[in-house]
């Protein structure tokens, strides 16, 4: 039998200090990521809202004696939109509301994650909801 004294392998005290800094800069990644999905989900809320707009002026043109649809599923029945889009997080619909005489204003709304939010209507206020459209 031979035996080679002179390799060495690594010790239990290294090979604890590895890990702890693997764990370390895995879980710097990880909070980078969760940031840039908060931000992914955002840019995807406001893209929604914008979408509903242009449908929502679409059906405006469209029904100028009716003014904007009572709900969003109206955009969806006359064509306009595919299906009415919800948040990316919750699955929970956006906040619309027609209002006005003859339905001839709106105000949508969103829950926008990442702080601060740049918006606020008057007239459109909405509990959960912290970023509003109006035409």
């Amino acid at each position: 039998m031979h035996k080679n004294f002179g390799q060495r392998g690594f010790t239990l005290i290294e090979l604890l200090v590895v890990i702890a800094i693997i764990g370390l800069l895995s879980s710097v990644v990880l909070a980078s990521l969760n940031s840039a999905r908060q931000k992914a989900r955002d840019a995807r809320r406001v893209a929604d809202i914008k979408q509903l707009q242009i449908a929502l002026e679409l059906s405006f043109d469209e029904h100028p004696t009716t003014g904007y649809p009572a709900t969003l599923a109206g955009l969806v029945a006359d064509g306009n939109i595919p299906v009415v889009p919800t948040d990316p997080r919750s699955g929970t619909a956006y906040y619309y509301a027609a209002s006005g005489t003859g339905n001839t204003s709106y105000c949508l709304g969103a829950a926008i994650e990442s702080t601060p939010v740049p918006t606020s209507s008057p007239g459109c206020t909405a509990t959960g909801f912290n970023y509003f459209v109006k035409p």
